[in-house]
């Protein structure tokens, strides 16, 4: 299991845990109206069983080697979550989701979790490359890939279903090398 990461601002990502599961779904069901909008997954969150459920689904993902999911304290309070997902250790990839709490957003918070969890990611992972995927129209999301580094590669379109209709995906993303030539 990788250790906490701890970022500067009082940011903790801590691997998930079963007893963050209230905290989870409590932030998860707050911020339920913000969220919905881009997360396709909402309506089947509708109890802290179903969060219980996504824990463990993310400690097998975590087992297997093909995820890793964090819940972001910040100064001891669940703000959100992110995770590595689609981890493949052959190629040296994986793509990178996150959300936060709809009374976090705005603050910066999330520029310094995915800048911390991208240099985890290239340092103690060894990963060559990471992808953030964004609907066009999640302008925060998209100016967190552009703020952290991450560059426009093109659109997939009708990558995800979104409760009514397919929404397409942008596809940031940053090698390395890249990474390394910003001093990081």
């Amino acid at each position: 299991m990788p250790l906490p990461l701890i970022l500067e601002r009082g940011i903790l990502l801590q691997p998930v845990r079963e007893a963050d599961a209230p905290a989870v779904f409590e932030e998860t069901d707050r911020s339920r109206r913000v969220l919905r909008e881009w997360l396709p997954w909402l309506d089947g969150v509708k109890t802290v069983e179903d969060t219980h459920r996504f824990i463990q689904l993310a400690q097998k993902k975590q087992r297997d080697k093909t995820g890793i999911t964090f819940v972001i304290f910040q100064r001891e309070t669940v703000v959100g979550v992110v995770d590595l997902h689609g981890i493949d250790t052959i190629n040296r990839l994986a793509c990178l989701g996150y959300w936060l709490g709809e009374s976090y957003q705005g603050q910066g918070i999330m520029r310094t979790v995915v800048r911390g969890l991208t240099g985890f990611a290239f340092k103690e992972m060894n990963l060559n490359r990471l992808e953030i995927r964004v609907a066009p129209g999640n302008i925060r999301s998209r100016r967190v890939a552009e703020v952290v580094g991450f560059r426009y590669e093109g659109c997939l379109k009708e990558a995800e279903w979104l409760y009514t209709t397919f929404v397409d995906h942008d596809v940031f993303a940053l090698l390395k090398r890249e990474w390394a030539g910003q001093g990081a």
